[in-house]
């Protein structure tokens, strides 16, 4: 297999490690801020943060100008993957998008100036550097530009555990409309988070606040650790205070993320106490929602429905530069439908590149792996199976 081949069109084709010392890292980042589809989890400084933790076997499929390596080049596209040989339980492999617990969208990172050209080098990338002609895409963009390019393309795709996911967008809303953006919440709704507030309060006010300063990120994080490990996670020794390899992952995401202005913290507490934290990843006037940790002492004073009652309320305000929140949820989760009226459409999107004799049978053999996984939710659940997991099931190669 070779790791750089010339592609048509004058673009290059190149397989690359995750190496944060790699002379195209400054490319990788300018191609993220200016994609087509924001993807912070696939922008570099992220990416790299995650790859001890995460990346083992992790490469980055990229299309550039000319050799990434080469003084002044330019980036087209780039799309971190880990290769599956039997996914299937058959010799027929394909490139999975890369997913973890902290990386819950799966689009590629698309020039956004000349976003079909870039799509048809990454579809081109893996027949020309000898790679298997079939992607899957987890937690992909189920509408909008992304499968709109894919049809102009011409290649054949399926989607996998298709559902909607909260969504909070304000683009374009006046001032009235801003002011009324929570009025779809019932009567019944309203005094419970009137009772719940007033509860909250009882024992001393409450300070509402989002962090942006790097220099308190990193005592943000450890309150956050700390109110994680005191509730049920911590209990269950599912908590970071239990995986120190994610919060070291965490510690240099959050370093990155706040040197370039890219992400906040916001908070409920009650003076040096911390009742509620949500991380929130920033693009543009975009946020994804990445952890968020409440006091579970309480539990009739609900503090982390508080919190995202009170940031939907200042976000509507104008209040801070964000205008739409993905909720990054896996379905049935409620905490984000509750306040947000808009959807965004996921699935995991197997895409052929190039030409493939054998995608009809990947399809339906993808499509049987779906069934045989919903089968098995619904038996451990005992009720339906949700319309997705949060990653794709048996995600490992």
């Amino acid at each position: 297999m070779a790791d750089t081949v010339a592609l048509p069109g004058g673009f290059v084709a190149a397989v690359r490690p995750l190496d944060p010392g790699a002379p195209w890292i400054p490319a990788w980042r300018a191609l993220g801020a200016a994609a087509l589809i924001r993807n912070p989890f696939y922008e570099a400084g992220y990416a790299l943060a995650a790859r001890d933790a995460f990346g083992a076997g992790v490469r980055l499929l990229l299309v550039a100008d000319r050799p990434p390596e080469a003084p002044g080049a330019r980036l087209a596209a780039a799309w971190p993957f880990r290769p599956s040989r039997r996914r299937w339980g058959l010799p027929l492999p394909l490139l999975m998008g890369w997913t973890h617990g902290y990386s819950p969208f799966g689009a590629p990172l698309l020039d956004g100036a000349a976003p079909e050209a870039a799509l048809a080098g990454l579809l081109a990338a893996p027949g020309a550097l000898g790679l298997p002609p079939r992607l899957l895409l987890p937690n992909a963009p189920a509408d909008g530009p992304l499968p709109d390019l894919l049809t102009a393309c011409g290649g054949r795709r399926a989607a996998y555990w298709p559902h909607d996911r909260g969504l909070l967008d304000l683009t374009g809303l006046g001032p009235e409309a801003r002011a009324t953006y929570l009025g779809h919440l019932s009567g019944q709704r309203r005094r419970k988070l009137r009772r719940a507030r007033a509860r909250l309060e009882a024992a001393g006010p409450v300070t509402f606040e989002i962090l942006a300063a790097p220099e308190s990120l990193g005592s943000a994080l450890d309150a956050h650790i700390a109110l994680e490990a005191a509730g049920w996670k911590g209990q269950a020794g599912t908590s970071l205070v239990q995986r120190p390899a994610e919060i070291a992952f965490l510690r240099t995401a959050l370093a990155d993320l706040g040197a370039a202005d890219a992400v906040r913290i916001a908070r409920l507490r009650r003076g040096e106490d911390l009742l509620a934290s949500l991380i929130l990843p920033v693009t543009g006037r975009e946020a994804w929602v990445l952890k968020i940790a409440n006091d579970e002492t309480r539990p009739e004073t609900a503090p982390g429905v508080q919190l995202v009652h009170r940031l939907t309320e200042a976000l509507a305000a104008g209040d801070a530069p964000i205008d739409r929140i993905d909720s990054c949820a896996p379905p049935g989760f409620a905490l984000g439908t509750t306040f947000w009226t808009e959807r965004r459409p996921i699935a995991h999107l197997l895409v052929e590149a190039g030409r493939d004799p054998l995608f009809p049978v990947a399809r339906t053999l993808e499509r049987a792996r779906e069934r045989v996984a919903r089968a098995r939710l619904t038996i451990r659940s005992g009720r339906s199976a949700p319309a997705a997991p949060a990653s794709p099931p048996g995600r490992g190669p």
